[in-house]
């Protein structure tokens, strides 16, 4: 398909008369989700350029930090795949060149045209993973279709996580608003938040109120209005529904996304926030982001201890890819205008993917 450029990157764009999707050639991410009434794209793009993962080194780019996560920082955007990690590699692993949430958000793709939308595949030679991805265009919205090989000889546990970042202006303090079909959820179980984080580490909750330190709690279905914030929680999409959901409305421009999946492919969402609080580069107190992020896992973490807390509520927290086998998912995102927040998201063979009351 022919290249354009977005932000300075490599990409390729498909729209129809309501929406406008671009992917970037060299990390998959779904940079833009256009909705073309209002020109409101909520997808997050980073305060620090970006630039092609392929040109990164760590001596020649010291802007973007010195660890397994500055390559998959100096290219992140929007919604990026996290396979077959999600979290941190090990320190062996990042001493064999495996970054932050693995190879899929760093490997170049291949991107051809495909019926409705488009297609694009990809190989994760440390992983010994094939990557198919078929992005079809529907009106205000998309279908996204996932099929992941294992090439190997040997069954493999994976994470694999569908890690959506909003951003400004779509994500504003104090007034965007959240909905998800989740149920019990747990706060993460170390700071990493530099001393902004206002959620009891560990705690364990009901959506949507988090347990605050000092007492009380947090309302997590409007982003925060503090001056600088940080945290995550991971959350059990409701087992009693066959579809599970997030959507998130900008009261500013009456803009809703959301996304629907089967619960059964993806059982956990984790909220990550990041509101003005890491200093270190790039991010230097700069971005305000709310990563939804649907997967296997419930939790970001090294391989080994994935595999090794098991699950979660009694829920498994990573899914196995048997030796020389195929899995395949599909989910769907919806963009457009709304008056409030949709309460929910539902999907039918006749009508498509479409926002509930």
């Amino acid at each position: 398909m022919p290249e354009t450029r977005f932000h300075g990157r490599r990409a390729v764009a498909i729209e129809n008369p309501d929406l406008r999707v671009t992917v970037l050639v060299e990390g998959g991410h779904i940079a833009e989700l256009q909705d073309k009434a209002s020109g409101v794209n909520p997808l997050w793009i980073p305060p620090w350029p970006s630039i092609e993962p392929s040109t990164y080194s760590r001596s020649g780019h010291p802007e973007y930090g010195d660890d397994a996560e500055a390559k998959l920082l100096a290219g992140i955007m929007g919604h990026n795949l996290c396979l077959d990690i999600f979290g941190s590699p090990s320190a062996d692993e990042a001493a064999a060149g495996l970054t932050t949430h693995g190879e899929a958000s760093v490997v170049p793709y291949r991107i051809e045209a495909g019926g409705a939308g488009l297609i694009m595949r990809a190989e994760l030679p440390i992983a010994q993973l094939r990557l198919e991805r078929r992005i079809t265009l529907e009106p205000h919205a998309i279908e996204i279709a996932e099929a992941v090989e294992n090439v190997s000889a040997a069954d493999r546990p994976v994470g694999w996580t569908q890690h959506v970042t909003l951003g400004p202006p779509f994500l504003e303090n104090g007034s965007t608003q959240f909905r998800a079909s989740a149920t019990r959820s747990k706060v993460y179980e170390t700071d990493f938040t530099g001393g902004t984080g206002y959620m009891r580490t560990g705690e364990v909750f009901d959506w949507p109120q988090v347990p605050r330190t000092g007492g009380g709690s947090v309302d997590l279905r409007v982003y925060s209005g503090l001056a600088a914030s940080a945290g995550y929680t991971t959350h059990l999409m409701d087992p009693h529904r066959e579809h599970a959901f997030f959507t998130a409305f900008s009261p500013r421009s009456n803009v809703a996304l959301g996304y629907l999946w089967k619960r059964a492919d993806f059982p956990w969402l984790g909220i990550w926030e990041e509101n003005r609080s890491r200093q270190q580069p790039p991010w230097r107190g700069k971005a305000i982001t709310r990563g939804l992020e649907f997967g296997v896992s419930p939790m970001p973490e090294t391989r080994r201890q994935m595999v090794e807390r098991g699950s979660l509520f009694g829920v498994p927290g990573f899914r196995w890819i048997p030796a020389k086998s195929k899995v395949e998912v599909k989910y769907w995102a919806a963009i457009g205008k709304a008056a409030a927040v949709p309460e929910s998201m539902r999907w039918s063979r006749e009508g498509g993917v479409a926002f509930g009351d």
